[in-house]
């Protein structure tokens, strides 16, 4: 259908999410089995968003994406997708609908605005936020779709752009169990894991107590090896002691912070960014919001967000968050 340019979203520009690797979890759906097809709106085809509609084009669903770059819906169309003229357009006929945005602010606004996804979506129409926001905003515009009659789940990600090109990615789902039900087999065409963390926001929860516990990590395994250079230690030996003792964590074995030792890790690649430093401090950021909301103590998750703003600070925020060896080996 034809939307009239008044109805389009006013939104900024949105560059998509992406987290480090989350731990499973008991309850979880796996697997590869094909969904119904269904007819998708996608909202936010950035660096996470355009690959994960290309593995639904992939599984046979029709896409309808939006994104405020033309470049972006240009490559959506070049991968058989087809283009809306906004969100209001992308949505308005659509069985499901996913976004993948940058801010709880943006997400306010495509879902909360006056021609936002509440507002047009067709009785039915099942809503998947994908983005990374704060828990606050997520149960805010679950609040509003479960009083407009729609069914809303949060579903943020870990992966990172590798993990959406694959469909390897794990999603966190917060929200009614019908509606994660309903979700399952259309995120494990972009998934290999899919957990149901309860209520709304827990999805967001779950990814921001995870990538606290990763930032907090890094700074550990990175700090241990430029100790371990001054005291003219091997980095290879300290893996492999470490890899196989106490000190084994997926931030040294996958993404060990220093070249050598796992040659996939980006520290072989110049910290070219899997997930940016950037995007570490806000996650890590997030956590704090919902630390002094909740009253829980995270003296190690303050610690972090100091030392990743002032990594980031120094003109490095787009470079990979385990370049912050590199910080910590000038401070030692």
């Amino acid at each position: 259908m034809s939307t009239p340019s008044s109805r389009r979203s006013a939104t900024t520009s949105w560059c998509c999410r992406h987290g480090a690797e989350a731990p499973e979890q008991p309850e979880k759906h796996s697997g590869r089995e094909r969904s119904t097809m269904a007819r998708i709106g996608f909202i936010g085809l950035g660096k996470m968003g355009s690959p994960m509609a290309r593995n639904l084009l992939s599984a046979g669903h029709e896409v309808i994406g939006f994104d405020v770059v033309p470049a972006a819906c240009d490559a959506h169309a070049a991968a058989g997708g087809r283009i809306a003229a906004g969100v209001a357009e992308a949505v308005a006929d659509a069985d499901v609908v996913i976004t993948m945005l940058p801010t709880g602010q943006h997400v306010r606004d495509v879902y909360l605005g006056e021609s936002g996804i509440v507002a047009v979506a067709r009785p039915g129409t099942l809503l998947i936020d994908s983005s990374t926001i704060d828990v606050e905003s997520a149960r805010a515009v679950a609040e509003a779709a479960a009083a407009a009659g729609l069914a809303m789940l949060d579903a943020p990600v870990s992966g990172g752009t590798v993990g959406a090109e694959a469909a390897t990615l794990t999603f966190m789902v917060g929200g009614p169990r019908d509606g994660f039900d309903r979700a399952a087999p259309i995120l494990r065409t972009m998934g290999r894991t899919v957990v149901h963390a309860g209520a709304s926001g827990n999805g967001q929860a779950a990814k921001i107590c995870n990538n606290m516990m990763c930032g907090i990590a890094m700074i550990g395994v990175a700090e241990a090896f430029a100790l371990a250079e001054k005291l003219g230690l091997d980095a290879q030996t300290l893996f492999d002691v470490s890899s196989t003792s106490s000190g084994q964590c997926w931030s040294l074995t996958t993404y060990c912070p220093v070249p050598g030792p796992v040659p996939t890790s980006p520290a072989n690649k110049g910290y070219e960014a899997g997930f940016a430093a950037a995007l570490m401090l806000k996650d890590l950021t997030l956590a704090q919001q919902a630390a002094a909301g909740s009253g829980a103590a995270t003296p190690l998750g303050t610690a972090a967000v100091s030392l990743y703003a002032l990594y980031v600070g120094s003109g490095r925020g787009d470079r990979d968050f385990s370049g912050i060896v590199e910080m910590l080996r000038g401070a030692a």
